[in-house]
C-alpha cells in the first residue's frame, strides 16, 4: 500500500516538521498519568489559565496512548509514535523513525534515520535534555537510566519525583538554568511532570486519598508552575512545544485502580502542539 493512500487527515494538517527542525527549540511535556477527561473539564471551567491559552478553542484534543504506563509510552513517543488521533486513520505523524513500511509518514514528517528522534535530533545539531520525574527517569537503577540515557544531558532528584510536593516548580527551575547554559544552541527539552502521578492528595486541602479531585487539584498545580518556562521558552527562541499525557489512570471505575491496565480512563489521553514565538516573530 502507498504510504498514506486511505489517510484521513490532509497533509496540511500537521505543521512542516521539516520545516521546524532547525529553525526551532522543541519543548517536550508529558503530564505523567493525567486523564483526558480532567483535563478537559479544567479547560472548559477556565480553570488553566496557562496552558489553556495555548489550547485550540476546543481545548485539548483527545488521542490514545500507544501505551499504558509510562516505561513502554515513552519508548513509543522517543520512536515518534505520540499518542494517536481517536478518530479512524492512519493519521500523519509529526517525526518517524526510518522503517520500511511505515503508513504513517507524510512530505511533512521530519524522517531520521537514527534509532530514536533524539538521536536524530541531535545528528540535525540539538542539544538533548531530560529533566526527569516519575520513577522511570530517577537514574537510581538500572531500569531507572535508560530512558535518561537516550539524552545528551539528563536530570532527577528526590525534589522533583512524585512524592515532592512541589516537584513541578523545581523542574521548571532546573529547565530554566538548562536553557541559559545551552545559550546559542538549538536546544530539544523534556520534561517528565511527576507532580499529577499518586500520591496527589498532597495538592487538595483535607484530601486523605487520591481522587479525580486532587487529580484535578494537581493539574492545577502543574499549570501554574509551567509559566515561567513557557515565558522562557518564548522568549528565547521559536519553540514547538508538544504537551500531553503519557497514559490516564483509573479511580475505581468498572473497579479498577491505577494504570497498565486496558480502560478508557488509561488509554484517553489529552494531546496538545502548539507554536511559542518571540515578540515580532512570523508563527511557523
Amino acid at each position: 500500500m502507498e504510504k498514506l493512500q486511505a489517510m484521513t487527515q490532509p497533509v496540511h494538517s500537521i505543521p512542516d516538521m521539516n520545516q521546524v527542525v532547525g529553525s526551532h527549540d522543541i519543548l517536550f511535556i508529558t503530564l505523567d498519568t493525567l486523564r483526558y477527561d480532567v483535563a478537559q473539564q479544567l479547560y472548559e471551567a477556565g480553570e488553566l489559565p496557562v496552558l489553556g491559552r495555548h489550547l485550540p478553542p476546543g481545548g485539548w484534543e483527545r488521542r490514545h496512548s500507544p501505551a499504558s504506563f509510562t516505561y513502554a509510552a515513552h519508548h513509543a513517543f522517543f520512536a515518534g509514535f505520540l499518542p494517536t488521533p481517536d478518530s479512524p486513520g492512519p493519521h500523519p505523524r509529526l517525526f518517524a523513525t526510518a522503517f520500511r513500511g511505515s503508513e504513517t509518514t507524510c512530505a511533512h514528517t521530519r524522517v531520521f534515520e537514527q534509532e530514536s528522534i533524539l538521536a536524530g535530533l541531535a545528528a540535525a545539531g540539538y542539544h538533548t535534555v531530560c529533566i526527569g520525574g516519575v520513577g522511570f527517569f530517577n537514574k537510581q537503577t538500572a531500569l531507572g537510566c535508560v530512558l535518561p540515557s537516550m539524552f545528551a544531558e539528563s536530570h532527577w532528584s528526590q525534589s522533583m519525583g512524585v512524592d515532592a510536593p512541589r516537584s513541578t516548580a523545581k523542574q521548571a527551575a532546573l529547565a530554566l538554568q538548562r536553557l541559559q547554559a545551552a545559550a546559542g544552541q538549538r536546544v530539544m527539552l523534556f520534561l517528565n511532570v511527576a507532580a499529577i502521578h499518586k500520591p496527589n492528595r498532597v495538592y487538595l486541602r483535607g484530601c486523605k486519598a487520591d481522587n479525580l479531585e486532587s487529580h484535578a487539584a494537581a493539574l492545577r498545580y502543574v499549570d501554574r508552575e509551567l509559566e515561567p518556562l513557557l515565558a522562557a521558552c518564548a522568549a528565547r527562541a521559536p519553540t514547538f512545544v508538544i504537551i500531553c499525557s503519557d497514559h490516564g489512570s483509573a479511580y475505581g471505575e468498572a473497579g479498577f485502580q491505577g494504570h497498565r491496565l486496558a480502560h478508557e480512563t488509561v488509554w484517553n489521553v489529552p494531546y496538545a502542539h502548539f507554536f511559542l514565538n518571540p515578540p515580532g516573530a512570523t508563527r511557523s
